[in-house]
């Protein structure tokens, strides 16, 4: 409608214009329609000029909001400055062990034929292998490709990018430059200067940095009990399949299997008991 009513004022002005020069008798028949040729294609360029504008801030505003819907469509993982390792077993059985202040963004569910995450920070990363679909991790300024492995990344505002990997090999994308570099276990990659730089791994104990104080956060409890399990050596914790997807919040710190069972125990108004090195978890009776 508003459209209509600016057309309309516009056709009015070139006839007024129009019938002015004609009643002065400054146009002859022939000059007469040169100007109204003219005056009618002036307007023509006006109107698709404006129609094009429309067309671009059309197309603008779709891909901003498509853009914003796929965000929007993702979980995110915050964890608080300061705070300890907060833990996350992901919809493949990866597992995320994220850093204080970084932030995770992920789907519900990963596509067939790609599992692809979004992180800000620092994170330790379990990946389940699954050559058929690859794990992507983007960053920044990296793309981090994996099929199954262990390592961690820093992506902090206060340091440069580095990855570490502490078993199997992942390939690392520069994304503005395009270069890439394969590391494998026991190597470590810096960005130096917009370069990958591969060098060997310097300490392997940042590793235990990320796993030895963890927490959940209304984490289901047969996530909780797949994570505690692989730092234990000998003793497993295990619990009926009603009672793994029961949400917890807990925190752990270098416990042992009977703590950790003492205090799952206490947070849910359960009971334990150990057979043959293996502590289940149940209702009680």
């Amino acid at each position: 409608m508003i459209q209509l009513q600016n057309n309309s004022k516009t056709d009015a002005a070139w006839n007024q214009l129009y019938d002015r020069l004609e009643t002065d008798g400054l146009l002859s028949e022939t000059k007469n329609r040169k100007v109204e040729k003219l005056f009618r294609l002036a307007y023509l360029k006006w109107a698709a000029a404006i129609a094009l504008i429309c067309i671009s801030v059309t197309t603008l505003i779709f891909t901003t909001n498509q853009d914003k819907a796929d965000k929007d469509n993702l979980l995110t993982l915050q964890n608080k400055k300061g705070a300890v390792t907060l833990v996350t077993t992901l919809e493949d059985g990866s597992i995320v062990y994220l850093a204080d202040d970084a932030q995770l963004n992920y789907p519900s569910h990963f596509e067939e034929n790609i599992r692809e995450v979004f992180l800000s920070g620092n994170a330790l990363f379990e990946i389940s292998g699954n050559k058929e679909r690859p794990f992507l991790i983007d960053t920044k300024e990296v793309r981090v490709e994996v099929l199954g492995t262990s390592f961690y990344i820093k992506d902090d505002t206060n340091t440069t990018f580095e990855l570490a990997v502490k078993h199997g090999k992942v390939k690392v994308i520069h994304k503005e430059k395009g270069s890439e570099k394969i590391v494998e276990a026991g190597q470590t990659v810096r960005l130096l200067s917009d370069k990958l730089s591969v060098t060997p791994t310097e300490n392997e104990n940042l590793f235990n940095l990320y796993t030895q104080k963890i927490q959940f956060k209304d984490e289901p409890l047969g996530n909780i009990l797949h994570v505690v399990n692989k730092k234990l050596n000998s003793t497993k914790l295990q619990t009926t399949p009603e009672l793994s997807k029961r949400p917890l919040t807990v925190t752990f710190s270098n416990n042992s299997p009977e703590k950790v069972a003492q205090l799952i125990c206490l947070a849910l108004d359960l009971t334990y008991e150990e057979r043959n090195e293996v502590i289940l978890i149940s209702e009680m009776n």
